[in-house]
């Protein structure tokens, strides 16, 4: 089972916390930039994509009373360093989509080893690809840390509407199904995405649940 009701509360205040604060900015989620992939192949509805690798800003909460207070406060520390909280003081554009996996707690990261020990729940943001880690403004907050996303397969279910968990749920299922019926095994949970601000209509948004293809 790739995915869990209960896990995604959380992503879901991170997704409209995010696309709140594109539309505050008075710009189209469109007009941002997103992460580079190359479409392998299509099958039927669903689309396999191979990305590159790129950088995210994350931060792990420690201690909070529940994914939904993890959430917010972990936006909050990483939209601070996109708005200049950082050694440079550079205001770092803001991509799309803007997405989450699942909320689970999992085991805190530092920038050169994992700790298992210490466990938190995982934030992060995508930063432009102009940046590398050599020049990727460093940040003040020394929790929050700048890493590569290794590039990954994935397969990628599109589609329209509100975003609801019925909305998300009924497509999350039906990419699991596709992922089973496939005989392809993923390599972690169901992530959500999310490319338009809140005041789109509903119809002309572009939503996304993709999961990673082990290969």
């Amino acid at each position: 089972m790739f995915f869990s009701n209960r896990k995604y509360t959380a992503s879901k205040v991170m997704l409209m916390a995010g696309l709140l604060s594109l539309s505050l900015l008075g710009e189209r989620a469109m007009s941002y930039e997103e992460p580079e992939f190359k479409a392998v192949k299509t099958k039927g509805d669903f689309e396999y994509r191979q990305y590159d690798p790129y950088l995210v800003s994350e931060t792990i909460i420690e201690g909070a009373k529940d994914a939904n207070s993890a959430s917010s406060e972990g936006f909050r520390r990483l939209f601070a360093y996109i708005s200049g909280a950082n050694g440079s003081k550079s205001k770092i554009s803001m991509t799309v989509p803007v997405s989450q996996g699942a909320s689970e707690k999992i085991a805190m990261t530092v920038p050169v080893q994992q700790s298992a020990a210490d466990t938190g729940w995982r934030v992060s943001f995508m930063l432009p690809s102009k940046f590398t880690l050599e020049t990727a403004p460093v940040p003040t907050d020394a929790r929050v840390h700048v890493r590569e996303v290794p590039g990954r397969l994935m397969v990628v279910l599109r589609f329209s509407g509100r975003w609801t968990e019925s909305n998300y749920n009924r497509h999350e299922q039906e990419l699991a199904r596709h992922v089973a019926a496939a005989g392809l095994s993923a390599s972690g949970t169901i992530e959500r995405a999310a490319y338009n601000a809140p005041f789109s209509i509903p119809w002309f948004r572009r939503n996304e649940v993709m999961v990673e293809i082990a290969q």
